[in-house]
């Protein structure tokens, strides 16, 4: 199967995986054939690329370092808890409140041990293009991408797991303060003015002081939703901190959230693919990012996943057929159009082997 743009399918193409809701449940299933009114269908609900089977992409499968059903799962218990603890009165918090978010908190810690257990088992790298997906609300979506992302750091990082499950769990929150933020500042697409800006800023500050004050979540899970905008150099937000000022959870999560935040679609923009978004991560190396999680981010993240097509520096097209966790950027290509872009009949090269290492990509799209 490959990665195409919904604009390049034609009435016949088939689905190589299945497109979900935000919920988990099946809009249409894996083998599905499109036609021009599910395409329209599909655009209307912001639909930018879906994976496919045709005969040039034949064999190639693309893996999921976690499993469509607990990425589900997960989601719904990110979704439920996210909603229970924004409705509590962070100054406030009455019996019943206490009751709620201490179960919600459970909820997560139950269900990050699969998270947890799957990463650790699975050394494949990250590829959350894998899952096509309707995004009804980016908040519960992102918090879900940025919570596997950062815990795969944090496991690179070689932390112990009580420290990986706070990480995990002030990724699952960070973001709380956004359901406090109107809707068309939060999905405006042209730029914020002055005031919007200001608003969008105060979901750090107003995450951190409903967490701070919910005794079942340690300190630092609620630092992370204070300081995920906090930059090496200080020219992040709420407070300007620089450098070490910043908590080690949150230097790992700012990682994992901008990543995530510019390759996931949105409603008024296609996401980068996997390289762009790390080749951003790299312009901010040492100074908007601490240098080593960045280093240690590359090496868990499919850069090049299966099923991605690109170009080669000598003119060649073709689809990664398989990727190499310890050579990110020499996977294997399936070639199928030649230096004239002309199609030819699919043939394998391996950029990690010794006969291809002047061979390189130079190009990443789905459009190609």
């Amino acid at each position: 199967m490959r990665l195409i743009t919904l604009h390049r399918c034609r009435p016949g193409t088939k689905l190589g995986k299945a497109i979900y809701n935000e919920n988990g449940k099946v809009l249409l299933a894996k083998g599905a054939e499109l036609t021009d009114r599910l395409i329209e269908r599909l655009k209307q609900l912001n639909i930018f690329t879906v994976y496919i089977e045709d005969d040039a992409s034949e064999g190639i499968d693309v893996v999921e370092a976690i499993p469509v059903e607990l990425r589900n799962e997960v989601s719904n218990v990110i979704i439920e808890s996210l909603n229970t603890i924004s409705e509590l009165n962070g100054n406030k918090l009455n019996i019943q409140g206490m009751v709620k978010s201490e179960k919600a908190i459970q909820n997560f810690q139950k269900i990050f041990k699969n998270i947890l257990n799957c990463l650790t088992e699975n050394r494949t790298a990250l590829n959350l293009l894998a899952t096509t997906k309707i995004y009804e609300n980016h908040v519960y979506t992102h918090s879900l991408n940025v919570t596997i992302y950062a815990c795969q750091l944090a496991i690179e990082n070689g932390l112990p797991n009580k420290q990986i499950e706070e990480i995990g769990l002030g990724a699952m929150l960070h973001d709380l303060g956004k359901l406090y933020v109107q809707p068309e500042i939060l999905n405006k697409p042209g730029k914020l003015t002055d005031e919007e800006f200001e608003e969008m800023k105060a979901h750090s500050e107003l995450g951190f002081e409903i967490l701070k004050n919910i005794h079942d979540i340690p300190l630092p899970v609620a630092h992370c939703a204070f300081q995920h905008h906090e930059r090496i150099d200080g020219k992040g937000y709420p407070r300007g901190i620089k450098g070490n000022e910043i908590h080690p959870y949150a230097r790992i999560l700012s990682v994992a959230d901008v990543f995530d935040a510019v390759t996931t679609h949105r409603v008024y923009r296609p996401g980068m693919l996997p390289h762009q978004g790390l080749e951003l991560l790299y312009s901010g190396f040492g100074t908007h990012f601490e240098s080593k999680q960045v280093q240690l981010f590359k090496e868990c993240i499919a850069i090049y996943p299966e099923g991605l097509t690109v170009k080669l520096n000598d003119g060649r097209t073709g689809i990664v057929s398989k990727y190499h966790f310890h050579a990110a950027g020499r996977p294997k290509i399936r070639i199928i159009r030649d230096e004239e872009n002309q199609e030819v009949t699919p043939y394998e090269i391996d950029l990690s082997e010794k006969g291809h290492l002047t061979v390189g990509i130079v190009e990443a799209d789905a459009l190609l």
